[in-house]
């Protein structure tokens, strides 16, 4: 007897403007506090945590930046270090070996193009090793203000779930949510913090918690 065909997986319908604003709203209010969780003293530090935060917890990556600031506290000290020794404080990361390639060479370049400053445009950070939109938009959103997407694994998830996207590309996604989501409007880096906030507090990858969710009412996605 062959086996059963399983269902295909409906995705979400994408929702009007105006749920997607209702639904950042209340996100907002249910998280206020949402910053940045990971620890800075500068525009150098704030960009190598970042790149070591791929693929692992702002937790783990705050014990490591802990013992490699006070070591090496600026990018000329990075850039100039034992790249073995950079290995040994970073493994706990995850990926040490292109990370620490990585925010070395990172660190290299900006004393190199910059004097050992962070620039402050899109266009520049994305040229730097290591750096993508994601990280860039952070930096530039969290250390001066410029507000901009920050496209990582929540917010992939997120903006799939809650309709505000049908792409999986960060790009595509990131172009959607600008259009979604006007900057006359509203803050880009507020709402990207508030969706990862939301995406470790209720949201989960495998079990989301959608009973507890206060967007599960307006959510095609919710099993609530």
């Amino acid at each position: 007897m062959p086996a059963p065909k399983k269902k295909p997986v409906a995705k979400p319908k994408l929702v009007s403007a105006a749920v997607a604003a209702e639904g950042v709203a209340r996100l907002i209010e249910t998280y206020p506090d949402a910053d940045c969780e990971l620890t800075f003293a500068s525009d150098y530090q704030l960009l190598t945590a970042v790149i070591l935060s791929a693929q692992c917890t702002d937790q783990q990556v705050n014990k490591v930046t802990a013992k490699l600031y006070k070591e090496f506290p600026t990018a000329h000290d990075l850039a100039a270090a034992d790249i073995e020794r950079i290995k040994e404080i970073i493994r706990p990361t995850g990926y040490f070996n292109a990370k620490a390639k990585n925010i070395q060479a990172c660190a290299q370049a900006l004393v190199t193009k910059y004097g050992g400053e962070v620039p402050t445009t899109l266009e520049e950070l994305i040229l730097l090793p290591g750096v993508g939109r994601k990280t860039a938009n952070v930096v530039l959103g969290v250390a001066h203000n410029i507000p901009g997407w920050t496209v990582d694994t929540h917010v992939q998830r997120l903006t799939k779930r809650l309709g505000y996207t049908k792409n999986s590309d960060p790009y595509k996604i990131e172009l959607d949510l600008q259009k979604l989501f006007p900057a006359k409007k509203f803050d880009w880096t507020k709402l990207s913090i508030t969706l990862i906030w939301h995406g470790r507090r209720c949201c989960f990858a495998r079990k989301p918690a959608c009973t507890r969710c206060p967007v599960a009412s307006i959510c095609p996605s919710s099993e609530a």
